[in-house]
């Protein structure tokens, strides 16, 4: 009878249940509400000493960023207007220092300070914990073990395979020089470093440039660098919950999912490859160990290496930073020497004299082009592959004007805003070489030009990078006239990696002999 009792007082009970659940629910949002209100109040007043432009009280300055192709232009203003630094707001509690001086890169990249983790925790369930966002002892031994894979003995023989996947995306060119259609450059050439990568660092012949069709990883690369750079400017997807729960998660993990599979199947093949080698004994014979090889076989001093998960995060974050970087320098490198006729003529007549009647480049030639390479350096302050990058600070840090952030502060550099600054580049926004004559670097701050970051955690893969530049783009030039389409100039966008809203558009003709 009591249970009989019980199961009739329920109906009228669950009333009660659903107000007091709705109370609960009203709690916690106030006690959320309360939480970032404190959190607000206490980052304006570290920012204080940091004047800034006006910020919406929720949505902070990311409505006013239009993803049009005027971003860049907002921040490079901004910068004008508030010298050194300024405060960016990403919804009511999540704010950036954004740094755009020299004086004020040094003091940050000079630190061993972390990658922040608003930004970069974004990424990692892509990229993994590699050199790109680990920290502390387990950043120090990867970059350590993974050192010996940049020595210039390992990057030697990667030219004459740069040149070889130059010279296939080359080819595929002539149609467009034959009826002077417009060429969209970041497609094609995101094929050819996405196949040079394959067989330089992990000695796999891809096709990918000559399979057809749209690659899948590519794809999902381009896919990911867009839905970061979304869930960084949605307030809500800052959530984990929320994220996952979207559509735009949904699209995430599907395109994770294609760019694992792209790595683990790549790893699952050398690891074949390698045993059968030493079953047959043929290690040795090898032309020369790849990046692929020497994570497999790093040892600390304990003679210990990296684990099967350490291995995929760095293969994935080589392969991500290893092509899709390059890819961005190499298409806007040709765009300016496209827009520049009288520098092109210049270097190209370089090109043909160093390699002297060669259709490839080899590892000697690479230093007898300073005048391109004055080019490549130009239009990389220009349009730097890595628009921005951030860290967050463990302990305060004091700049040199005596501001100072307290532990726990996202710091972000413009790279873009940096190598635009009018306070230390003249003219910052004409195409000149000549900015990096020998007696012209000397007199600047060597922070005032870092397409590859600087300091103790500057880009490992530098050397190879710039190698490979310098090889597509005199491969290029000793073969095609580039010509600038004034009808379709690139809207420069920020992602994870400097992209156009409607691609990277020229024109070409071949050399005449």
């Amino acid at each position: 009878m009591k249970l009989a009792g019980a199961f009739m007082d329920f109906p009228t009970a669950w009333p009660h249940v659903h107000s007091l659940f709705a109370a609960l629910c009203v709690v916690a949002a106030v006690y959320k509400l309360a939480i970032l209100v404190v959190r607000n109040k206490a980052v304006h007043r570290h920012v204080e000493a940091f004047p800034g432009p006006p910020a919406h009280w929720l949505f902070g300055h990311v409505l006013q960023f239009k993803q049009d192709g005027t971003d860049f232009d907002k921040v490079v203003k901004w910068g004008e207007q508030y010298p050194y630094a300024f405060p960016m707001w990403f919804g009511p509690s999540i704010c950036i220092l954004n740094i755009h001086h020299p004086d004020y890169v040094k003091t940050i990249l000079a630190s061993t300070e972390p990658k922040d983790d608003f930004v970069y925790r974004f990424i990692e369930s892509w990229i993994g914990h590699g050199l790109l966002v680990s920290s502390g002892q387990k950043w120090f031994r990867h970059r350590r073990l993974l050192t010996p894979g940049f020595h210039y003995d390992v990057l030697k023989p990667y030219v004459q395979l740069m040149s070889q996947s130059a010279k296939t995306m080359l080819d595929k060119w002539e149609s467009y020089a034959t009826t002077k259609e417009a060429l969209e450059l970041f497609e094609h050439v995101s094929l050819m470093t996405l196949d040079s990568i394959m067989k330089c660092a992990f000695s796999c012949n891809s096709n990918c440039e000559t399979e057809g069709g749209t690659n899948t990883y590519i794809k999902a690369v381009y896919e990911l660098s867009n839905l970061i750079d979304i869930r960084m400017r949605t307030f809500p997807y800052h959530s984990d919950l929320i994220f996952y729960l979207s559509p735009h998660g949904f699209r995430y993990r599907k395109a994770c999912k294609v760019a694992h599979s792209h790595t683990k199947e790549v790893i699952r093949k050398r690891r074949e490859a390698l045993k059968e080698e030493t079953e047959h004994g043929r290690l040795q014979s090898k032309r020369y160990l790849d990046f692929l090889d020497i994570l497999l076989f790093a040892r600390d001093e304990k003679q210990q290496g990296l684990s099967d998960e350490d291995i995929r995060a760095e293969v994935d974050t080589f392969m991500f930073e290893g092509h899709d970087t390059t890819a961005s320098g190499i298409s806007y490198i040709l765009y300016c020497l496209a827009c520049h006729p009288e520098h092109q003529k210049i270097c190209r007549d370089e090109i043909i004299e160093a390699l002297d009647g060669k259709d490839s480049m080899e590892w000697e030639d690479l230093s007898r082009i300073p005048y391109t390479t004055m080019c490549i350096k130009e239009a990389l302050r220009l349009y730097p592959p890595v628009p921005g990058m951030s860290r967050k600070t463990t302990k305060p840090i004091t700049f040199f004007d005596g501001r100072t952030l307290p532990a726990g502060f996202h710091i972000g550099t413009s790279v873009f805003a940096v190598h635009r600054n009018a306070a230390v580049w003249e003219n910052p926004d004409v195409f000149d070489p000549l900015r990096f004559l020998p007696e012209n670097v000397s007199k600047r701050s060597p922070h005032a030009y870092v397409p590859f970051s600087a300091g103790p955690r500057n880009c490992i893969g530098q050397t190879f990078a710039m190698n490979e530049m310098k090889v597509v783009t005199a491969l290029t030039l000793k073969r095609y006239q580039l010509i600038e389409d004034p009808s379709l100039k690139p809207k420069m966008i920020p992602r994870l990696v400097l992209r156009s809203l409607n691609g990277i558009h020229i024109k070409i003709k071949p050399v005449e002999s």
